[in-house]
């Protein structure tokens, strides 16, 4: 008869399963009905995750329910593979958030953000050339700089300067304040003659789909946000941990009676 944590470990993995399947059906539509590259960024990580949960979530429903031992261990290898590289990732993404923040500017509502502040190896990540084509098409997708233009089109330049920006909109969607251009609206300057050292100013353009996606100020503004986010999910990560190494723990025990059971069925024939 079967023991409890069998019948846990068969639970848990049943509810994998079904979980995955949205996963993988939500993965497979975006490969065929996204519109952006933005959504057709994300199919492949959505489509491996979903087999991932699958397969694993089958190894460890069958080797648990079924007293398949040798699918239940390859099930606890992988378990202990995953708590590894999420303890690995947890580690790092405390290490490289540790760095970076906006400078807080006088009389102004937001703050500067600079690319060289934050980790290196987030810079590397983010600012190559294909990753951010494909950042900068999520961030026109999403509407960041049409609903910043929409929400303070009636500002004027000083009530602007006023207002809380976002990193993202402070970063991408207006010029560095260095530049010195004249305001028109939150989404229009006229560029003047003055000579500056800031890249980030010839890099401006008052078409909506350029702003300052191409500024290492839009880059840093997202760094930010990352770093931000990151912490956040740094926090989940501990606590699926802690809920992985449980689970694996169980499975342990579940291999175990599957051994013991397998040894006494065996037994049992030779007598």
């Amino acid at each position: 008869m079967f023991r409890l944590s069998n019948n846990l470990v068969g639970i848990l993995n049943f509810i994998t399963f079904l979980l995955s399947i949205p996963i993988l059906w939500a993965g497979i539509w975006l490969r065929n009905k996204g519109a952006s590259e933005c959504e057709k960024f994300l199919d492949t990580p959505v489509i491996v995750l979903g087999v991932f949960l699958l397969v694993v979530s089958l190894a460890g429903l069958i080797g648990a329910c079924c007293g398949v031992s040798w699918l239940l261990w390859v099930y606890l290898v992988v378990m202990f593979l995953l708590i590894v590289v999420l303890f690995c990732f947890t580690i790092l993404t405390f290490v490289v958030t540790n760095k970076g923040a906006g400078k807080v500017l006088s009389d102004r509502g937001y703050k500067e953000y600079r690319l060289g502040d934050y980790s290196n190896w987030l810079q590397k990540r983010v600012t190559s050339g294909k990753n951010w084509s494909k950042i900068k098409s999520c961030l026109i997708d999403a509407k960041i700089c049409s609903d910043f233009h929409q929400r303070y089109l009636n500002d004027t330049l000083t009530v602007l300067y006023t207002r809380h920006l976002s990193a993202l909109q402070a970063g991408c969607c207006k010029p560095p304040d260095s530049c010195g251009f004249t305001y028109q609206n939150p989404t229009t300057w006229d560029k003047t003659t003055n000579v500056t050292s800031d890249p980030d100013c010839n890099a401006w353009d008052n078409q909506s789909n350029v702003l300052c996606f191409n500024c290492n100020s839009c880059k840093a503004g997202l760094l930010d946000n990352l770093k931000s986010d990151w912490k956040k999910v740094a926090i989940i990560n501990i606590i699926f941990l802690v809920f992985l190494i449980i689970v694996y723990s169980i499975g342990c025990c579940a291999f175990r009676n599957n051994r013991s059971e397998n040894a006494y069925f065996s037994g049992w024939k030779h007598t």
